[in-house]
């Protein structure tokens, strides 16, 4: 099967959506297909062979993030147009096509199977407001709906008059549980460490919680240490606590997609100390694949993922002396820690993109079966959305 893939944000840059596509790509793939993926980026010789790059991409604030999007015009447009075109795809599978970005293009070129994925359980959206009548046009041209969370399906029920399939993200179990801990973090040898991965300046991530929780565990806990990895100034959240709690804190900066894995097998818990905005939650899948037990905040995603607590604790959302209770418990039980260890190895299995790859690809057989034809990029919707 030839495969069109779309990503809305900017491929060299980190991400849930991203990383998405880039392993459903691959897994696809690896299963004999031919898949091309369009996507912006700003270091285009870094990109995947599969990727054709679409151009640059400017920050844009969304979803209480900043998202890297390649905005509208006669360049994108021309570009989605040629992909098409010298594609011949069987099947246009796009993500998030109701943001202003490639995705959205796409969708309005093409003339045929298309597929979308909608990641975000977001109910309130200037743009979708703004323009909500043209959208129209985007939701007629899809030939069958994922959502990748029970939150996101609930979305398109309810304020894009639709429902969808529900297939959740994807993780690469083996990768992750055959990572080594990084260099000095080997167990046996490092001092008992919590673990965070994520933007720690964004407050929805809960950061700052964790930090309130970790400075009251140091007072019992000498050896305590903190190891966080992912975007962001260091010194602009640790400018809160006090210099004995700091010093415990390392930071790792960006990690390559081979250390991701390593530095999940560098900790002996892993906090997700999130406060809302998320759909799904695939940092806890990828805790779970590298055998890292998990606490995190009780959100509806996270608690879904996690089999409802059996697969990983969950502390009230946003109360730090609950997380520093349960993290300490945990940190004190290491026969509990195993437990939760040996019900998520058999939880994570159903997300391995071995399985949901062939999920999506029963999805893509429907709209092609429903469709009667390829990928064409001579619908005329693009200009009448202009």
């Amino acid at each position: 099967m030839r495969i069109g893939i779309v990503c809305p944000y900017s491929f060299d840059v980190p991400g849930g959506v991203q990383n998405h596509v880039r392993d459903l790509a691959e897994a696809l793939l690896e299963l004999g297909h031919q898949v091309s993926v369009l996507a912006a980026a700003e270091k285009e010789e870094d990109l995947p062979d599969y990727v054709v790059p679409a151009g640059g991409a400017m920050p844009v604030p969304y979803n209480g993030s900043v998202a890297r999007l390649s905005f509208f015009g006669p360049i994108s447009a021309a570009r989605v147009r040629r992909w098409l075109r010298e594609g011949q795809f069987d099947v246009l599978h796009v993500h998030e096509p109701i943001t202003p970005s490639l995705s959205l293009l796409a969708c309005l070129a093409a003339r045929g199977p298309v597929v979308a994925t909608f990641h975000t359980a977001i109910t309130r959206s200037r743009f979708v407001a703004a323009a909500h009548a043209p959208l129209q046009l985007v939701l007629e041209k899809i030939t069958a709906r994922i959502a990748v969370s029970a939150l996101a399906r609930k979305v398109q029920v309810e304020h894009l008059g639709g429902g969808a399939v529900e297939i959740p993200n994807g993780v690469n179990v083996a990768r992750f549980a055959s990572a080594t801990p990084l260099p000095g973090w080997e167990e046996g040898q490092r001092a008992p460490t919590l673990g965070f991965l994520g933007r720690f300046t964004e407050p929805r991530k809960g950061f700052g919680i964790l930090l309130s929780a970790f400075a009251d565990l140091v007072t019992s806990r000498p050896d305590l240490r903190l190891l966080v990895a992912g975007p962001g100034d260091p010194e602009e959240v640790l400018e809160r606590v006090p210099a004995q709690v700091a010093e415990r804190v390392v930071f790792l900066g960006m990690l390559s997609e081979v250390d991701k894995p390593r530095m999940l097998r560098s900790v002996d818990l892993y906090i997700a100390p999130n406060t809302g905005g998320e759909s799904f939650g695939m940092i806890l899948t990828e805790a779970m694949a590298a055998g890292t037990p998990v606490l995190a905040s009780d959100l509806d995603a996270f608690r879904r993922v996690l089999d409802g607590g059996s697969a990983g604790e969950l502390f009230p959302v946003g109360d730090a002396a609950a997380l520093a209770a349960a993290a300490g418990r945990l940190l004190d039980d290491p026969a509990r820690r195993a437990e939760l260890v040996a019900r998520a190895r058999v939880v994570v299995a159903r997300y391995d993109w071995a399985v949901i790859a062939r999920r999506v690809l029963e999805v893509y057989q429907t709209a092609i079966e429903a469709a009667s034809g390829g990928v064409t990029d001579e619908d005329p919707a693009l200009e009448e959305f202009g």
